[in-house]
């Protein structure tokens, strides 16, 4: 069996999971989230623990259970908890702010950059002296919110000589050494 599959996954109070072939809906306090899977998999929910049982050992139903499980496990601490991810801005004249889910970005280019970030998704940017730029955005949704960080990463990638670029917060980039002067 699939080591991640077979692990139960703990449901919070407040959490309700509604299951029916080929669709799981879970509610929670901070919204409601669903999510299609094939209509063969089976949803046990008991003593608030959801496990996730596959139909048999085909190459397939083994793919899928793990990946159906991790989805399933991110449903349920979206509704309850939320997602965060932070970005920074690293560079000279990097700037970014927001009005609601309008978001402004100057990253070195000669114009600016604006995003209508999803609704779903809370928006909020912070620039302190002394410090970085960063934007936090929090949602239920993590595939959601994941697509919407890689696309503002793409509008500037971290270079890898100076670290320019728009990073994840605690993101380890590994830098080059540029051109060594020659000795004459």
């Amino acid at each position: 069996m699939s080591r991640v599959g077979k692990a139960p996954i703990t449901l919070p109070s407040g959490v309700d999971v509604n299951f029916t072939p080929g669709m799981v809906k879970v509610k929670g306090p901070k919204g409601e989230l669903s999510q299609e899977i094939a209509a063969n998999f089976e949803i046990v929910v008991a003593d608030g623990v959801m496990t996730v049982n596959r139909p048999s050992d085909s190459k397939q139903d083994k793919s899928l259970h793990g990946l159906y499980r991790s989805l399933l496990n991110n449903m349920v601490k979206g509704v309850s908890e939320g997602h965060t991810v932070t970005q920074e801005l690293v560079g000279v004249g990097y700037k970014v702010s927001n009005q609601g889910n309008l978001v402004e970005f100057v990253v070195g280019y000669s114009h600016k950059i604006l995003l209508q970030v999803p609704s779903e998704i809370t928006v909020t940017t912070l620039t302190e002296k002394g410090k970085n730029p960063s934007i936090t955005m929090v949602c239920t949704d993590k595939q959601l919110l994941g697509q919407v960080a890689a696309k503002i990463r793409s509008f500037r990638k971290p270079e890898p000589y100076k670290g320019k670029g728009i990073k994840f917060s605690g993101e380890v980039l590994r830098k080059k050494a540029g051109k060594s002067a020659s000795k004459k």
